[in-house]
């Protein structure tokens, strides 16, 4: 059985930032990249606030950055997902692709948060067929198309800016009578003369052959719920995220919405030895670069709990 000083689970900004710290510090550090590797921000385009980029710099080159430096540092960069944990005594055990178990004094866990869906059966239904998650993966697909983006938040906003650059038409689909939004970002949906606001309207159903033709919409208006179909050709999510937790809570501390606690100020948990750095613990901030701040913290606490 391996053992490690320091495994760190994840691969995004905190990831790959405790990677960096950690190789530095001489901890040999290993990182399993997740199903995902590099994170949420390699579905991401234009990353426009990151420190030390004067120009937009692409999500995905970014974390390609952030990978090579943790290597040059000595970051042994693995691919595989962890599947279990043990955490009950040091040193600690991790199950990967739930065959190979390792061990390892620290824990560094930067597994980020995931997507949210509306929990519809249409979603399962048309997946692939006209029902995405993330726009910069999939709106080549809808170029000059008929799109809906569904949320009010800077990420629906993102979202829909980005395929009204590809799509002929975009509909954002907003339960709330406002978009929660930053000014700028509501600026730039206003400003493209493709995107149309559907407040105060949800999502209840898909409908077409094979692929998405349409969705089923309510509209909440002083009168009553009115039902409305609406022709689309592709469908996509931006409501949120939860937490990449579920592995670890039966041995840490989750909030009400399952984002790791830890000890106000540190990214420590309450098992000595195993931190969380990132989304996975953030549901505050959730921008690269506290996440890759926090990653810097734990792979320090990392080291001064080895000594």
């Amino acid at each position: 059985m391996e053992h490690f000083k320091c495994l760190i689970i994840g691969s995004g900004p905190a990831g790959y930032t405790a990677a960096i710290y950690a190789g530095r510090a001489n901890l040999a550090p290993v990182l399993y990249s997740g199903m995902q590797p590099g994170g949420q921000l390699t579905i991401t385009t234009d990353i426009e606030n990151f420190p030390g980029q004067p120009e937009p710099v692409n999500g995905f080159e970014l974390m390609e950055q952030m990978r090579q430096q943790a290597e040059r540092y000595g970051a042994d960069i693995r691919n595989g997902s962890v599947t279990a944990v043990d955490f009950s005594h040091a040193p600690y055990s991790i199950t990967i692709d739930g065959e190979n178990t390792v061990q390892a004094d620290t824990v560094i866990i930067a597994t980020g948060a995931s997507a949210k869906y509306l929990g519809l059966p249409d979603e399962q239904k048309y997946a692939g067929a006209g029902v995405s998650a993330c726009a910069t993966c999939d709106g080549f697909f809808y170029r000059k198309k008929t799109v809906a983006v569904v949320g009010g938040g800077d990420s629906a906003c993102e979202e829909a800016s980005y395929l009204s650059h590809l799509a002929s038409k975009v509909y954002l689909v907003v339960r709330k009578p406002y978009l929660r939004a930053s000014k700028i970002m509501q600026e730039r949906v206003a400003s493209a003369p493709n995107i149309e606001i559907l407040y105060e309207h949800e999502v209840r159903g898909l409908y077409g052959e094979r692929f998405v033709e349409g969705a089923h919409l309510v509209h909440h208006t002083p009168e009553g719920d009115c039902k409305v179909d609406l022709p689309i050709d592709g469908l996509f999510l931006a409501i949120g995220h939860h937490p990449n937790t579920e592995v670890f809570r039966p041995w840490l501390d989750t909030d009400e919405a399952g984002y790791i606690v830890t000890i106000p100020g540190t990214p420590r948990t309450k098992v000595p030895g195993v931190f969380a750095a990132g989304d996975v613990a953030d549901p505050h901030y959730r921008q690269a670069i506290t996440a890759a701040a926090a990653g810097c913290q734990a792979a320090i606490e990392a080291e001064r709990y080895l000594g």
